[in-house]
């Protein structure tokens, strides 16, 4: 079967809390920067800890008998507080940040009259509980200035050449002993104070992330039966259906007095399509009682329908083991009570947040780092199926991209500006009408339309390359990539691939017609040869496709055998009157040359059968390039018979182009 991988083996642990420390000398201000963070970000995805205040709630007696326990009790206490921040950080899915000391300095030790050094008390829970520490690298002389100036804290006189070894130490420490745990290490001078919440705001963005990678890795796993590589991804808004979810949910918000204005339409008039603004929605959903929201959830999953389209397509998908999953921005439990109204809840799966309690929620950033976590983690081969910017990043990061058009008047306006930049930048996708009637977006040149309930689209996703059996394939390429074998010797080497090809698997994809021949024994019998032989044509690609097609040739004696240099060589006079066209190459790379090919015969022939036939196809000629757009949305197109996939990248020249060495030309490149 085409596309068929190795799959890694995911170990699916769930995602490690993040906790950071606030670390710092004494007297840097770490206890004034925690209740000014907390001020700013709040406690809904954020808790907050002061380091002494925790150790104090762990021993009878508080923080003073803490102080004259000895230093191996004082360990086990500390590690017991670390653990328990990280099981509370876990338990509540919210980040946790820490006010802490990595060590400590008493000079009244000092037996050397030099300061000694100072005591490291990091523990193995240290290192094992944090993600990320934040040093306060203030001067030595701020931070001097500041311990004199503390009235509500005895701090021990210290001079600043002291305080800047002890700062020094802390730093060097840290920076040897956090990549050692894979914890981020970070220094935060004076001036980059003030930006320490924006960095708390992107780690709570990638926290995000890394539990919508989970979500994703463990619905995976839960996908038993599913025997293809290929997986289809849809956005569910105005993609699996018409409507809008969470603009319907907002209607029974309004319908019922809650709310007196759309809430959602203001928070992404301000804050756009950003990580804020869906956390920002997930805090309306919060504040709704249990029961109403779960009542809504369900009113609006009962007032849609999937287009039946889909409907028919997941079926033909179901039947030949296609996994099916739902990434949707909106609310996880809308979409759950939509595929179990429709019957598809065993087979699609939904992965999406939309309140606080999920943990996560799904943003167009984070649909495509999904999709890429399903195509170079899982080795999946990813149809993906959106409507508006949103959706974007998941399109430009799948093998195959599909945009669903519907009525212009509830489509996304904004869309059209963003596909056409995307597409100028290089993505590949079709269209399909949703209904049938709509207009479609752009032209039906740059999105070519795609009929998903046709017999042809799911095999045009999950095998778009049908290739040679491997024992047989194993010995005809081995003289094809023998560098001792050139001329006339790899030109037969060809030739025989081509018959090969012809008689195994065009054979299938074409089909076989009967016709009388006289018996041996004087009477009529029947004979076989392909469908429409006669009205078929061969062109070969030149010059590296020669070889190849005259192999084919002598498996179709009956078939018209041209060869074409570049697409205009082919003329109406070859195309009118064919069935089926045989184009023939060596060896595709992007499959840029074919795809000039395909259009050529396009403009003069809109119905015949194209097949391509190639020695060797690199992978990536079939993933997010044109002629994966012609597979997906030309019906009449078929599948690519090859000898073999290959995943190197790699273009001959001189005596290692192909061409070159099937007609000893290797001095002239």
């Amino acid at each position: 079967m085409a596309f068929t991988r190795l799959d890694a083996e995911v170990t699916h642990i769930p995602p490690k809390p993040t906790v950071i420390g606030l670390y710092g000398l004494p007297g840097s201000g770490k206890s004034f920067l925690l209740e000014q963070i907390k001020t700013e970000l709040g406690e809904k995805q954020f808790v907050y800890y002061e380091g002494s205040t925790v150790l104090s709630s762990l021993v009878s007696g508080g923080l003073d008998a803490f102080k004259r326990l000895d230093n191996q009790q004082k360990n086990l206490i500390r590690e017991s507080a670390i653990h328990q921040i990280a099981q509370e950080c876990s338990t509540t899915g919210r980040v946790g940040l820490v006010a802490g000391h990595f060590s400590f300095w008493d000079l009244t030790d000092d037996e050397n009259g030099d300061g000694g050094q100072p005591q490291s008390i990091w523990t193995g829970g240290d290192a094992e509980s944090y993600t990320h520490i934040f040093y306060l690298e203030i001067p030595a002389d701020v931070v001097l200035q500041r311990r004199q100036n503390d009235s509500v804290r005895e701090r021990p006189a210290m001079s600043m050449e002291h305080l800047d070894r002890w700062q020094q130490f802390e730093i060097k420490q840290l920076r040897d002993v956090c990549p050692q745990h894979g914890i981020c290490f970070s220094t935060i001078p004076p001036f980059k104070i003030p930006e320490v919440s924006a960095l708390l705001r992107d780690i709570e963005e990638q926290c995000n992330l890394s539990r919508a990678k989970y979500q994703l890795d463990t619905n995976i796993c839960g996908l038993p039966g599913k025997s293809s590589d290929t997986v289809l991804v849809f956005d569910g808004d105005r993609t699996l259906i018409s409507e809008d979810t969470g603009a319907l949910f907002v209607k029974l918000m309004l319908d019922d007095g809650l709310v007196s204005e759309d809430p959602l339409k203001a928070i992404f008039t301000s804050l756009g399509y950003s990580y804020a603004a869906f956390r920002q929605t997930a805090l309306v959903y919060d504040a709704l009682p249990e029961q109403t929201f779960n009542d809504y959830c369900q009113q609006v999953a009962a007032s849609v329908s999937i287009h039946p389209e889909i409907v028919t397509m997941l079926r033909q998908a179901e039947a030949r083991g296609v996994a099916a999953i739902v990434m949707t921005c909106g609310l996880r439990v809308i979409w759950e009570h939509i595929l179990k109204k429709a019957g598809l809840s065993d087979t699609v799966k939904v992965i999406g947040g939309g309140r606080s309690e999920d943990g996560f929620v799904i943003t167009g950033e984070v649909k495509g780092a999904l999709v890429s976590q399903l195509r170079d983690v899982h080795h999946k081969y990813v149809c993906a199926f959106g409507d508006s910017i949103l959706d974007l990043p998941m399109l430009k990061e799948a093998d195959r991209a599909i945009v669903v058009v519907g009525d212009k008047m509830k489509r996304s306006s904004s869309m059209d500006d963003a596909l056409l930049r995307a597409i100028n930048e290089g993505l590949h996708a079709c269209q399909v009408l949703l209904p049938p009637t709509a207009p479609p977006r752009l032209d039906t040149i740059r999105l070519p339309l795609v009929d998903i309930t046709f017999a042809h689209f799911i095999p045009s996703i999950t095998s778009p390359m049908v290739l040679s059996a491997e024992n047989a394939a194993k010995l005809l390429m081995t003289p094809m990539r023998n560098a001792d074998i050139s001329g006339p010797a790899l030109r037969k080497a060809h030739s025989e691939v081509g018959w090969h090809l012809a008689i195994t698997l065009l054979s299938e994809r074409i089909g076989l017609e009967e016709y009388p021949i006289p018996h041996v024994q004087g009477n009529q019998t029947v004979g076989y040869r392909f469908c429409n032989e006669k009205k078929t044509l061969i062109v070969a690609l030149m010059r590296g496709g020669e070889p190849l097609a005259l192999g084919i040739s002598e498996a179709m004696p009956l078939a018209m055998f041209m060869h074409a240099k570049d697409s205009d060589d082919v003329q109406k006079q070859h195309i009118e009157g064919r069935r089926t066209i045989i184009l023939v190459d060596s060896v595709v790379n992007t499959g840029s040359t074919l795809v000039a090919f395909i259009r050529r015969i396009r403009e003069l022939n809109e119905t015949a059968r194209i097949v391509v036939v190639a020695g060797v196809v690199q992978a990536k000629a079939l993933s997010r390039t044109k002629l994966a757009q012609f597979l997906t949305a030309d019906r009449n197109v078929d599948q690519v018979v090859a000898l073999r996939k290959s995943d190197n990248k790699f273009t001959g020249r001189g005596t290692t182009d192909t061409g070159n060495r099937l007609f000893n030309t290797t001095q002239l490149d």
